[in-house]
């Protein structure tokens, strides 16, 4: 039987080494004692914010100090419960560390509010005094800009001090999905029982054999439905919890509080979406090469992810898939290769799937320790390109953390995805150009193709689900599961009209965690649509562009989103790169119905 090992029976270089952080859980409980002793410390700047500018500095840098220490505690914390969420010590260790940072937090509620009682002029007054101050010059910006949504010191406090339990919706259902959830075990055509799992379901729907993928989906799918009345109330809290965090800041909608912490315009989140709408017949034309590649006469929910060459795919080791990443980097230049490699050899990556791990892949970290990244490594081409993927998030933290101060080493999830998908399009570009296998070239260009279909397409349906039920709230609608499910099977009806809908895939939404981050997933697709415009530069024109993606890269937080990507050379702010992007899918349906007609 093919079961889903326990963690310990997993090589320790297949790990990743949290003793980079702390030595062991003895020596993380000492630091969360001692920064929690620290953290009152804060408090003592409150009504003196803005007395002088030796104060100010003073407060910033010992706010610095005690954060930074924060948050490795709380980066080890999570980091420990994902690697078993069922592990009720280690999802205690979580917990407290979101005590802690939502205290820590609410320690400095009164900061940006006081900072608002300056005018511009002031503030030059006290970098002129102080000249220190002088380098957190966009903080200051960021902070009188969002003056006419800051609100009282003490109503500050208050929301701060409710973050620890605002992500309560999102963390009932990663537990509810990862740690209690469990999927049936069903036999392979091969004679083999094998445990579905949210790690491995979306490789056994790439399974050739149909009537095989058919029972795993409607097993999984089965599974969903016994969960249904939880997941839509945690969705339904969730969507409150935006709604009501908007108006707490007088926003007139949740997605317009999501975008301006960013400093994103909403019009680029409407023109994505107005943008991948008109383009909808590609996606309905991927879907008919797929019903042909098949020879079905109805393409069925359970053939959405087969690939277009009808099987699965070769096996791509981890070792074979490290080797590939590194060698696509090298447009990127020697540094940023021989970067990638150094952390690929010292445990960065948590690589392989075990029991009571968090579901999916993320790059994590903080500051003051080196990436770390989860994945649930499958063996095959989707997970060579989730690798390539989240050491973008890592090696843009690194260059980040190298160039800025720590105030500016963080950065938006708007750029933050551009990195991750410019490795995947260069890993692309860089396996149709050299290998000679005909069956992997043809399995990287379907991947591609998936790849457009999942983030470019997919996503943005989920940015328009995601828009319909914080409308219907806004609208003082009810959220309940029959509302959800009609939303989203309307949605998916229309995306994927070639395709024959069932009543199970109405259900898609309740395995989605990203619905749970608040207008996030709109950023996969703009983030495609930049990485895409960056890569063609980079290959066309070499080091220099290059060099401006790298210094976009170091740029971290010191800008807003959309100058940082300027400086890579695209304009997000207009519907170009989207529409650049959607060409190129169109190119590569081109040359991939050109390989299908040459069989």
């Amino acid at each position: 039987m093919s079961s889903v090992p326990e963690r310990e029976e997993i090589d320790a270089d297949d790990r990743w080494d949290l003793t980079s952080i702390y030595e062991d859980d003895d020596a993380w409980q000492a630091a969360y004692e001692a920064v929690d002793e620290r953290i009152d410390d804060l408090r003592e700047y409150e009504g003196r914010v803005t007395e002088s500018a030796e104060t100010l500095l003073e407060l910033l840098e010992l706010r610095e100090d005690i954060l930074r220490e924060v948050s490795k505690v709380a980066s080890y914390a999570n980091l420990r419960s994902a690697e078993d969420t069922r592990n009720q010590e280690y999802q205690a260790l979580k917990a407290k560390a979101e005590s802690l940072s939502s205290a820590a937090q609410s320690a400095t509620s009164f900061l940006e509010p006081e900072l608002q009682e300056l005018e511009k002029t002031d503030v030059e007054v006290f970098i002129d005094a102080e000249p220190a101050l002088a380098e957190y010059g966009h903080y200051f910006d960021d902070v009188l800009r969002m003056k006419p949504h800051t609100r009282s010191a003490e109503v500050e406090e208050v929301l701060a001090d409710l973050g620890e339990v605002a992500g309560g919706a999102s963390d009932i259902y990663g537990m509810l999905s990862n740690a209690d959830m469990t999927f049936p075990t069903v036999e392979r055509p091969d004679g083999e029982d094998v445990e579905i799992t949210q790690g491995n379901f979306t490789k056994l729907q790439k399974h050739p054999d149909r009537a095989f993928r058919r029972e795993v989906y409607e097993e999984f799918y089965d599974e969903w439905a016994d969960v249904r009345n939880a997941v839509g109330t945690s969705l339904k809290t969730s969507v409150k919890k935006d709604v009501k965090y908007a108006r707490a800041r007088n926003y007139e909608t949740a997605r317009a509080a999501a975008l301006d912490g960013p400093n994103v315009p909403v019009e680029v989140y409407d023109t994505l979406v107005d943008a991948v709408r008109d383009n909808l017949g590609s996606l309905h034309r991927h879907a008919e090469l797929k019903r042909e590649a098949l020879d079905v006469d109805d393409l069925r929910m359970w053939d959405l992810y087969m690939s277009l060459t009808g099987d699965e795919g070769p096996d791509i080791p981890y070792e074979q898939a490290t080797e590939f990443i590194v060698d696509a980097l090298e447009p990127l230049g020697e540094d940023y290769q021989n970067r990638v490699e150094a952390g690929l050899d010292s445990r960065w990556v948590d690589v392989y799937e075990n029991r009571g791990k968090r579901s999916g892949a993320f790059s994590a970290g903080t500051y003051d320790t080196q990436p770390f990244i989860l994945l649930n490594y499958q063996d095959d081409i989707a997970s060579m390109f989730t690798l390539a993927h989240e050491l973008g998030h890592s090696l843009h933290s690194e260059l980040a953390k190298e160039a800025q101060p720590w105030h500016y080493a963080d950065y938006t999830i708007f750029v933050a995805e551009v990195a991750s998908t410019v490795n995947e399009t260069l890993l692309t570009h860089h396996l149709l150009d050299t290998v000679e296998d005909d069956e992997l070239r043809m399995h990287v260009l379907d991947e591609y193709l998936e790849r457009f279909r999942s983030t470019l397409y997919r996503q943005t349906m989920f940015a328009d689900f995601e828009l319909r039920i914080h409308e219907i709230a806004e609208a003082d609608g009810a959220l309940t599961p029959d509302r959800f499910d009609e939303a989203y099977r309307d949605l998916k009806a229309e995306f994927y009209e070639p395709a024959e809908l069932d009543d199970q895939i109405a259900r898609e939404w309740m395995r989605i965690p990203h619905f749970y981050y608040n207008y996030y997933v709109y950023q996969y697709a703009t983030g495609i649509s930049a990485a895409v415009a960056i890569v063609e530069r980079i290959l066309e024109e070499g080091e220099d562009a290059a060099a401006a993606y790298r210094e976009a890269l170091s740029l971290g937080g010191s800008a807003y989103p959309i100058e940082v990507l300027g400086t890579a050379g695209v304009d997000m702010a207009s519907p170009e790169p989207i529409e650049s992007a959607l060409s190129v899918y169109d190119e590569y349906l081109d040359r991939m119905a050109a390989l299908l007609a040459a069989q």
